[in-house]
């Protein structure tokens, strides 16, 4: 990855919207505000891989997928989807280690062979707090998930995580400036939670060893996309140079 990454590198966007019209208007509107856009779920099942190929004609895209599945299945998956070769791809490390490691061989050896992929981590979704991971009678809480899942996901070859910024200081520490770190839940100050528990502003985030911050709804939702986002450029610069 570069070093050091730009403001605009290191802003990612998340396309969460319902149709491949509106993810690529949204695209260009913000050329050259952001350096990655976020194709999910969402996007991904109502548009299919042709959505990729197409933004990546405006920036480098992050495949949000979340893979979780046992070990077979989600290295078919992919191997599907790397003709793409999107930037980043993720998968949940709640999916255990030999899946993680499966999927890690496939993309280092897609890396190999000239594509650019990396491949990050979930650790704990951002909109699971403390009382969340008790109803699931995970009682160590995210403080203490966090951390072991990234250990594992490191020793699993993974390119790096997803995590909140309330982690990823220690984190940065304890995994070395190698391992990436991936940052959602950010919210600039003054923008509502919407569904996110964990959440912080770009500016905690960049301090605290975050490589990459996602935002939604404050920039795609914003009377003026691309001032939204060069509001958070400044304030990620801003982060940069303190």
């Amino acid at each position: 990855m570069p070093s050091p990454m730009s403001p605009v590198d290191r802003l990612v966007v998340a396309l969460d919207v319902a149709s491949g019209k509106d993810a690529v208007e949204l695209a260009k509107k913000l050329i050259g505000k952001v350096g990655v856009l976020k194709v999910g779920l969402e996007l991904f099942c109502a548009e299919g891989p042709s959505i990729v190929r197409e933004l990546q004609k405006t920036a480098p895209v992050f495949l949000d997928l979340k893979l979780h599945d046992i070990p077979t299945t989600v290295k078919l998956a992919i191997n599907a989807v790397l003709g793409l070769d999107p930037l980043l791809l993720n998968l949940h490390a709640l999916g255990g280690l030999d899946m993680m490691k499966e999927a890690s061989e496939l993309v280092k050896s897609h890396r190999q062979n000239g594509g650019r992929t990396r491949l990050l981590a979930v650790t704990i979704l951002t909109s699971l707090d403390s009382r969340a991971l008790e109803q699931l009678n995970m009682m160590g809480g995210p403080s203490e998930m966090v951390p072991h899942l990234s250990h594992l996901a490191k020793n699993a070859g993974c390119d790096g995580i997803i995590c909140s910024a309330k982690e990823s200081a220690s984190l940065r520490s304890e995994c070395g400036d190698d391992f990436l770190l991936l940052t959602p839940g950010i919210r600039p100050s003054g923008a509502g939670l919407q569904d996110q528990a964990r959440v912080v502003t770009p500016s905690e985030a960049i301090k605290s060893g975050a490589d990459w911050i996602v935002v939604g709804r404050p920039i795609t939702h914003a009377p003026d996309p691309a001032q939204a986002a060069q509001a958070i450029l400044s304030e990620i610069e801003g982060a940069i140079l303190r």
